[in-house]
């Protein structure tokens, strides 16, 4: 098969222009903010027709028998579930765009899963509580995200992209997405979330990536601790 021919049979290429927030005309799909910006893609970002794949280990292997998501730390009730307890809590979907520090933008998403509010609702956070330290199937590979975005109303653990269950090596079956910071936040494989008082570094954070990691930020976004702010 020639490359050009691989290119147009892969299913995640887009062949047509990202859509905009009004051509979405069912009223149940929450629209993510940053769809309606006249621009799209932060400085310094490319629009890609792809869906490239990046991680720092590879696609761990999981069995889904024994997968469980687990919530801790500062929650009124700590909870855990199955597969498929998680999967019949109740769902939303989410349209968003997505953004990777390595410079790639991927425009209109339809992501499907579980709010992050529903999670919420369902242990209750306890108020001193201000940071989720997400972890992952992924060696145990971790990252951190300020409670105020975590809690946004585009945020949700998405089982489905486009109306597909997401593949293994764009971690599924269930992956974190945070459509305003950039897709390193948006972990891969979740397995726990633990919500803490205190900021707590994760797997790239503690490599020089920034703590907060928002692709608006002024300049070229905050993609690492050196361009200002923690």
């Amino acid at each position: 098969m020639s490359f050009l021919g691989g290119l147009f049979n892969d299913p995640f290429y887009q062949r047509t222009d990202p859509r905009k927030p009004e051509d979405i005309d069912d009223a149940e799909v929450i629209i993510s903010p940053d769809t309606h910006r006249e621009n799209r893609i932060p400085p310094g970002q490319t629009r890609t027709k792809k869906w490239p794949v990046l991680d720092a280990y590879g696609t761990p292997s999981i069995n889904l028998e024994a997968w469980t998501f687990e919530i801790n730390g500062l929650v009124e009730r700590a909870q855990k579930w199955t597969l498929d307890e998680f999967m019949k809590l109740p769902s939303v979907r989410v349209f968003a765009d997505f953004h990777c520090v390595t410079r790639w933008s991927r425009l209109d998403n339809v992501w499907s899963g579980v709010s992050t509010r529903e999670v919420a609702a369902q242990v209750g956070f306890k108020p001193e509580a201000k940071f989720a330290l997400a972890a992952a199937y992924d060696h145990d590979w971790t990252t951190n995200i300020p409670l105020e975005y975590f809690l946004m109303e585009d945020a949700l653990f998405a089982w489905a992209h486009d109306g597909r269950p997401i593949l293994p090596q764009h971690g599924g079956p269930v992956r974190l997405i945070i459509p305003r910071l950039y897709a390193w936040k948006s972990a891969k494989w979740i397995k726990g979330i633990t919500l803490l008082e205190r900021d707590e570094s994760g797997f790239w954070e503690k490599g020089g990536y920034h703590m907060r990691g928002n692709p608006w930020a002024e300049g070229d976004g905050e993609r690492f601790r050196w361009q200002g702010g923690e």
